[in-house]
């Protein structure tokens, strides 16, 4: 399972997200006008011969920059979190986005895209075509990332970065949909991803604000990463999927057993006058494998 962490824009911090056995490294560039940055070039070099992997969110969506910045670069992901509806949530036309990634996946065939879908905030009575959107963006994307959309976001003009949560119903009705991989982020901290990661067993999780450096008032601080915090959250996910694997593992030997018990009840009938009972029963544990079988389906990013 994926752990990600974002605003990672130093090579010093990228070193010790590799040791704290983070999977994949986020940074952001934060304009066209200064899309070039070789200490974030030099922190995804880093991470060569390593397990971790590099993402990027280019703030900007101009086809010539973007280019320029992938052919520099090259990161194992790149990221986008553009706003996909107005700020009543109304959808935007999605077509320019698809013909980005598509286009950018023409150039750079060896990136990965991954792209935000924006799940209302928890409690909110907005709502978003969560599975509209996703629909369209799916055949030009490797990914999903679930962030908490508000109608106005902290950066404008992009999904993300709100240290809140999302709502979780719709965030898990598209992790079930999805047949690409779907990483939970909003609002997860070390405090309650254990229980988001059990809940709806994405491909991973993802933090920002919640592990960053806190300011007098609480606050967390763009850019400064409280790395005991990281530590707590990689372990917890850690942690999470461990326990996934278990169950996974006891579904499995219970698909196992039923299959046998199955096989068994179907060979015993006689062949001739077989009894209406004997048919119920095997009906009757047919229909429990398929129950099984649809639960363990979830687990398929474990």
């Amino acid at each position: 399972m994926i752990t990600q962490i974002y605003e990672i824009q130093t090579p010093e911090e990228a070193e010790k997200c590799i040791v704290l056995g983070v999977d994949r490294v986020g940074s952001v560039l934060l304009s066209e006008e200064e899309w070039k940055k070789p200490e974030i070039r030099e922190l995804i070099r880093l991470s060569d011969g390593t397990e971790t992997k590099n993402s990027l969110i280019p703030l900007f969506q101009n086809g010539d920059a973007l280019y320029r910045a992938m052919d520099y670069y090259r990161p194992h992901f790149v990221h986008f979190c553009d706003n996909l509806t107005e700020s009543s949530g109304r959808l935007l036309d999605l077509n320019p986005f698809v013909h980005l990634q598509k286009e950018l996946k023409k150039n750079f065939p060896e990136i990965l895209i991954v792209r935000s879908i924006p799940v209302p905030e928890k409690g909110s009575t907005n709502q978003v075509s969560v599975l509209e959107i996703a629909a369209e963006l799916e055949p030009v994307s490797d990914g999903f990332l679930i962030d908490t959309w508000l109608g106005k976001e902290p950066v404008e003009g992009f999904i993300g970065i709100t240290g809140r949560v999302s709502e979780r119903e719709a965030a898990d009705k598209l992790v079930r949909w999805s047949s690409t991989p779907v990483i939970l982020a909003g609002g997860l901290s070390p405090d309650n991803v254990y229980d988001a990661v059990i809940d709806m067993m994405p491909a991973g999780a993802d933090s920002c604000s919640n592990t960053n450096v806190v300011d007098e008032r609480g606050l967390p601080v763009r850019f400064r990463k409280d790395f005991a915090k990281v530590e707590i959250f990689v372990r917890e996910v850690r942690r999470a999927e461990a326990a996934l694997r278990e169950k996974k593992t006891d579904l499995e030997k219970k698909i196992r057993h039923m299959e046998e018990e199955l096989h068994e009840r179907e060979t015993a009938l006689p062949a001739h006058s077989v009894r209406p009972h004997q048919i119920i029963a095997i009906e009757d544990l047919e229909e429990e494998i398929a129950v099984i079988e649809k639960e363990f389906a979830r687990y398929r990013w474990v």
